[in-house]
């Protein structure tokens, strides 16, 4: 198949499920031709020739914060969402009309709330909508669990429309994915809600995140004591969710560790850290690393990885990396909800701060315990999380989209 795929952003190891997607898709033999909106950072352009070495056709719209913002304010008295435009492009919506109309695609893919609304200029065509996660439901989390004071002001302001608006993109498109069941059936009851019973709503099947199970990898012949006394925390700093998790776990969580094991380390290992989280390492057993070139070492070295989250939707993929590398990992439930992976199997649960600290200490203090939560946690993403059989199923997904196509064409 040509497959056309649309991003707000361009895809890369931070962006993993588009990036990986792709290049398995590119692996089964599709062609892929990406519009992607972009930053004005030399990083996502240096990202989009590494796409290109795969042989997939780029074009990227730069997005700079000032049309964003504008975009934003000029939503603010209509009923979309300002997730909804925040990295829309006029000159994109054209280039992807005047694209369908010169190219024979097989099918359209659109990623995320802030590219959905380029659907209406592919009208006609096979279009397949992942919604990655259920927007509404991350709004309705935030607005509940600890979110800081700007998260919780833009959930009150957007989440009465962003429920509207992603019932409404289910009759917009032929068929829609999701990372997890949950993010599914979270989508399913907005259009129960908001839907005329006669509205016609997209099939929603679940395309969980995978792994690159070749590139995250433990290393070879582990040892236990190669590992140091160090918790770690991966992820994307400037995700509100992330903020707030590593808050909870610096404030709530390490202080009754530190009460039995004063040693150990926190590192936080994620590119733009605010200063909330900066000042953290005022603390010299915290660090925080900022941008790092390749998270690998780090996870080899810890002991434990850590996801704090008070709030989730989709696929925790720090989770997934972590036990991909054979580092025992503690979660909240909220962290690991989208996973089949069973509670003291192949990771530990622990939801409030006591329960975390004791299970972070158990695994410190027990060598069984950590070898086995490695072993079991590489053998789980093995059998659950690879790319290559996420792509087969998106795939399908395609296949479906054109025969829905045609039957409503003949209807």
């Amino acid at each position: 198949m040509h497959i056309l795929y649309v991003t707000p952003y361009v895809p890369s190891p931070i962006r993993t499920r588009p990036y990986n997607l792709i290049r398995a898709l590119v692996g089964l033999g599709h062609r892929v031709t990406l519009l992607t909106a972009a930053s004005t950072s030399a990083e996502e352009w240096d990202q989009a020739d590494i796409l290109r070495e795969w042989s997939v056709r780029v074009e990227i719209f730069p997005i700079p914060l000032a049309r964003s913002l504008s975009n934003s304010l000029w939503a603010l008295p209509t009923r979309e969402p300002l997730q909804a435009v925040y990295a829309y492009h006029p000159a994109m919506e054209r280039r992807l009309g005047e694209l369908v109309r010169e190219e024979p695609f097989d099918v359209v893919h659109i990623e995320h709330l802030r590219a959905a609304r380029l659907v209406q200029a592919v009208r006609g065509m096979p279009t397949v909508y992942d919604s990655v996660d259920c927007i509404s439901l991350l709004f309705e989390q935030a607005a509940q669990e600890g979110a800081q004071l700007r998260s919780r002001l833009m959930t009150a302001l957007d989440l009465a429309r962003t429920r509207r608006y992603e019932a409404q993109l289910l009759t917009r498109y032929h068929q829609v994915v999701v990372t997890s069941q949950r993010d599914k059936e979270a989508l399913e009851r907005l259009a129960r809600r908001y839907l005329p019973s006669e509205a016609r709503a997209a099939d929603i099947t679940v395309v969980t995140n995978g792994v690159d199970l070749a590139y995250f990898r433990p290393p070879p012949n582990p040892k236990p004591e190669a590992r140091s006394p160090t918790v770690i925390f991966t992820g994307k700093m400037s995700y509100h969710a992330n903020v707030a998790a590593v808050l909870y776990f610096a404030r709530e969580v390490l202080p009754r560790i530190w009460n039995c094991n004063p040693a150990l380390r926190f590192q936080i290992v994620g590119k733009d850290p605010p200063e909330a989280v900066r000042r953290l390492a005022m603390d010299g057993r915290i660090e925080v690393t900022g941008y790092v070139e390749d998270l690998r070492p780090y996870l080899a070295r810890a002991a434990v990885a850590v996801c704090p989250a008070r709030y989730a939707v989709g696929i925790q993929n720090k989770v997934l990396e972590a036990m991909a590398m054979g580092t025992p990992v503690v979660s909240t439930s909220a962290g690991c909800a989208a996973l089949e992976a069973g509670r003291g199997r192949e990771l530990l649960v622990a939801d409030g701060a006591e329960e975390m600290a004791r299970a972070i200490l158990d695994i410190l203090s027990d060598p069984a315990l950590a070898a086995r939560l490695s072993a079991k946690g590489r053998r789980y993403v093995e059998a659950h999380h690879s790319w290559e059989a996420g792509a087969l199923r998106l795939a399908g997904v395609y296949e479906r989209a054109r025969t829905d196509r045609g039957q409503r064409r003949a209807g």
